[in-house]
Formats: structure tokens, sequence, C-alpha cells
């Protein structure tokens, strides 16, 4: 039986949209298989969530009373999910969108969710609101099932990343002096969530005390500073972009359009740089900072730590110290995977605006980047969710070392 590790463990959602069914798959091999080999049940301490991402941290915290059947529990909703239910597109939402284009503002209505967007997000909103139980969060955090929670979202007003948190202490540590960045204490629930997981331009905007936010991955898509920040001393990350292989960007590379790209189909491209690219900036960002870290240390020994950290202090309200990291990324195109489920005959049949979105979507290449953020339906959660599972089981012997604090050490800004 695996020793118990030392230390708060973090675990980072990332964002993507629908892709989002992939970090259920992760967190399933975590609470179902890999105890077998740990000999007990990994605690996550810390659950830091944007986007997509902070639907499932969300539900994580909420039952972290549960830990034995929550991911069957989460895998089951996301296996539940039908399009059509979920967003919606009709000749109506156009006629909006195109007047929202053209400088427009979006009808005031005090009781929705959010305003603006091009799709009709109701069903979503109605599963976010529905399928996690609230009360949980703050119950849970009293038992000490869990230490704190955090949730990413973009102030639209001034383009900001607010980070929500709710933890314990009902009190912030210190946080960054970056000015674009702001942390704040909260209850979190639906608002804050939904507003973490609107894409700009396809979901509406929700407000949250009379100000609007959309997803926080425009700036912070990878939350690992607020994990960091909240205590974390090892951050298991969950990524939703493929890294390709060398064959697999020759291929890319070579490959011809039919026609001039559609604006949807560059969406899809920009929405990956806006909302995937994040995640190997900031462990680029962690490694050099522990290349620094180990250097000094190498220099002018052990009491460099205390001495740097003297200096940091002022500057940054926290010092640095030792932590471990671990990525987990799919091991195909989740865009590629979106444009064969479109053309699958369930999906096929759907009718309307919608139905003809869904084909369009799915047939300008191979891949269908813009389609993988909106699929929210059940064969391609369940393909993705059962990726996640295998993509983990892959990386099991890191993992086993990861919560037996086996890894070598690294340091973090």
């Amino acid at each position: 039986m695996a020793a118990p590790s030392t230390g708060k463990t973090a675990l980072v959602l990332s964002g993507g949209g629908a892709r989002g069914a992939y970090e259920v798959g992760v967190v399933r091999y975590l609470r179902e298989e890999l105890p077998k080999r740990l000999g007990r049940m990994p605690r996550l301490d810390i659950l830091c969530g944007t986007s997509v991402g902070a639907i499932n941290a969300t539900y994580l915290a909420a039952t972290a009373n549960d830990p034995v059947n929550q991911a069957q529990r989460l895998a089951n909703h996301w296996h539940s999910l039908k399009i059509g239910e979920m967003v919606d597109l009709s000749l109506s939402d156009l006629v909006r969108a195109g007047r929202l284009l053209m400088g427009g503002r979006p009808r005031s209505d005090k009781a929705a969710m959010g305003a603006g967007g091009i799709l009709n997000t109701a069903g979503l909103q109605r599963f976010v609101v529905r399928r996690v139980p609230w009360r949980g969060i703050a119950n849970n955090l009293a038992a000490g099932h869990f230490n704190a929670l955090s949730i990413s979202a973009t102030h639209v007003a001034s383009g900001n990343t607010v980070v929500f948190v709710q933890n314990r202490e009902g009190s912030l540590p210190p946080w960054s002096r970056d000015p674009f960045v702001r942390a704040r204490a909260a209850e979190i629930g639906p608002a804050h969530v939904l507003a973490s997981a609107a894409i700009p331009v396809l979901f509406p905007a929700v407000p949250i005390d009379s100000a609007f936010y959309c997803d926080g991955g425009l700036r912070q898509n990878t939350p690992l500073s607020p994990a960091l920040r909240l205590g974390a001393d090892r951050v298991l990350v969950v990524s939703l972009r493929h890294m390709p292989t060398r064959r697999e960007a020759v291929a890319v590379a070579g490959e011809h359009l039919r026609d001039y790209p559609s604006a949807w189909f560059l969406l899809g491209k920009a929405l990956n740089a806006l909302l995937l690219d994040h995640t190997e900036y900031d462990l680029d960002r962690l490694h050099r900072m522990n290349a620094i870290f180990d250097g000094g240390i190498r220099a002018y020994g052990e009491s460099f730590v205390e001495q740097i950290n003297n200096v940091l202090m002022p500057l940054r309200g926290q010092g640095i110290r030792l932590v471990r990291d671990l990525l987990i990324r799919p091991s195909r195109d989740i865009g590629a995977l979106a444009a064969t489920h479109a053309r699958r005959p369930r999906l096929a049949e759907i009718g309307g605006v919608m139905g003809r979105a869904l084909r369009f979507l799915s047939g300008e290449s191979t891949e269908a980047d813009l389609l993988s953020y909106v699929l929210f339906d059940r064969d391609y959660s369940s393909d993705l969710i059962e990726l996640g599972m295998s993509d983990a089981r892959a990386r099991e012997e890191e993992l086993v070392a990861f919560f037996e604090d086996r890894p070598a050490l690294q340091a973090v800004s």
C-alpha cells in the first residue's frame, strides 16, 4: 500500500466547451482505477476550473463527500446530453446575432442568465443549475473534504481575469500583483460557473453583481496560478488540446481546403489559440522557474531559498516553494473526433437551422474545431470520457508516483 502524500494536491481543469467530457474520463480513472494501485483514494484538496473546467470542478467540490461515486455520477450526466436540448440555433437567433454584430444591443431581461451570444444556451443553463448539488460546496468545505475551489472568469468591461474563490478560511490568501488579475472571495453558484463557461460570440455573457463576465480562458485558461496561491504543493493539470505527432503535423500541413476557409472555420482556430494554448505557456513558465530555482541552489546552497523569498515576499505577497506538476492531455485530435461524430446518422437527422449548422461545420475539413466546443451530445461525450480514461491509464505509473510524492521536486513562481 502506498504511503499517503503530504501537502496539498490541486486538480486543475482547463476550458474547451464540450471537450470537457475528456476531463470527466480522467477523473473517472482517478476515482475508480487508481485507488486499486495506491491502496487508497487520492485526495484532491484544491479544485480549480476555467470554462467547462469550472462546471466539472464545481461538481467535484459539491460531491467531495462521495469520492467513490462522484465520477460515475458526473459521467452519467454527460452521457445523458443531447445537442438539441443543450444549445440551439434558430432563424430568430441568427437575426438577433446579425443585429448584435451590426452594433445592436441585446434586449434587457433581468430574469435571463445572460445577454447576447449567437446560440441559445437555455438548456446548458438548466443543466448547470439543476445537476450540481450547490449546497454541497459549503458543506464539504466545512467538513474538510476539500480545502478550496476557484473559478476564473473574464470581466467583460475591463478584459481582466477575476478569480472567484471559496475556501475553508473564508478569506483570500496573498494574491498576484498582476493588474490584470483580481481575486474575489465568493459563495460560488451557477452564475459564476456559467460566466466562466461563456465562450465569446457563441454563448451569452453572464451578469454577476451588476457586471458582465464571459469565458475565463481568454486570459487564464489553465488556472495554475490560483492553485499555487491557494497552497498547492502538487498540481495535476488536464489539458484539452492534443499535441500532434510529427506524422500528424505533416499531414495537417499538407491538407488543402476545397475553398477559402469560412469565418466559422477561422473562428474555431481562433478559439483554439485563445482557449487552449495557455497550458503550454503556463507550464513552460513553471519549468523555466524550476531551472532558475535549481541553479540558485547549486550556486548558493540551500540558503538561496530563504534569501530569495526575503526579497520576493514584499514584491509578490508570496515566496517560492517546491511543487510537483503532471500534465495529462488527449492522445487524439478532439476536433477530428467532433467532425466524425457530426456525420453520424443520429446527428445527421437533426433538422432546422441547428442541423444545417452541424452539417456545415463538420464538412469543411477532417477536423471541426468550432464544432468540438458546442457538440454537447452523449455519443461524443462518451467517446471523450473513454479517451480520458485511456490516456490517464497510460500514465498510471506517473500518477502513482505523483500521489506518492516520488517525482523530482520542482519550483514554482
